[in-house]
């Protein structure tokens, strides 16, 4: 298999990887990383030493591809599908790209920053730090909402590079910070992502490592059973 992608089923970053593998069909090996799996990880941290997943390798061209925007960059350019995840103008590129930046800074990372925060020993923790993160998810969101009134996907006419990185940043930062009833537009569009093919298949994958979410006991209902 000339792809392989090194990544973890619950892990927010590779979800977005997978959901643009999955929107085009591209062929890949998965390679599980944990702990647990001490020669695939030290593998890994040889082609990465950074240690963030995922990581895509390509063996037929023998390049290492770090980093989730520029894997899927990478896909488009080099194994492009039937749907391409960016779009050919130049401003709508650079616009899908800053949305894709966008749910990646300003929802995925404060998301995180909670979730982090709740493994740390009790004299480790950052109350303050954790309040600034849910009043920039609030923030976020207001700005989405704004963004999604006159559109039907977050960087274009079409599903593309910032919707494979709303989905899952929306999917974690929602369980922490529920949208309710003030942001009708978000709410809408992440049933969209919802229904998505793709991104049901991500979640069917991801399922069986639910409990394992420092919030597990948050999770809707729909989401342990995938209804």
């Amino acid at each position: 298999m000339a792809l392989v992608l090194y990544q973890h089923p619950l892990a927010s970053f590779c979800h977005k990887v997978l959901i643009a593998l999955y929107e085009n069909g591209t062929e890949f090996e998965p390679r599980l990383i944990e702990r647990a799996a001490a020669d695939e990880h030290a593998r890994f941290l040889d082609l990465w030493p950074v240690g963030k997943m995922p990581v895509l390798r390509d063996e037929a061209r023998d390049v290492t591809v770090p980093e989730t925007s520029i894997i899927i960059e990478y896909l488009d350019r080099h194994y492009p599908g039937p749907r391409p995840l960016l779009p050919v103008d130049p401003d709508a590129n650079l616009d899908s790209r800053l949305w894709d930046r966008f749910f990646d800074l300003y929802v995925s990372v404060p998301m995180q920053k909670i979730v982090l925060d709740r493994l740390r020993g009790e004299d480790e923790r950052d109350p303050r730090g954790v309040a600034d993160a849910y009043t920039g998810l609030g923030i976020a969101y207001g700005m989405i909402e704004r963004r999604l009134a006159d559109r039907e996907w977050a960087g274009g006419d079409r599903f593309g590079l910032a919707d494979c990185s709303a989905a899952p940043a929306l999917f974690y930062a929602g369980i922490l910070s529920p949208f309710g009833d003030a942001y009708p537009r978000l709410s809408a569009y992440f049933e969209r992502l919802l229904q998505r093919d793709s991104y049901r298949r991500v979640l069917a994958q991801a399922r069986p490592y639910f409990q394992l979410f420092p919030y597990y006991e948050r999770m809707p209902a729909r989401f342990l059973t995938g209804d």
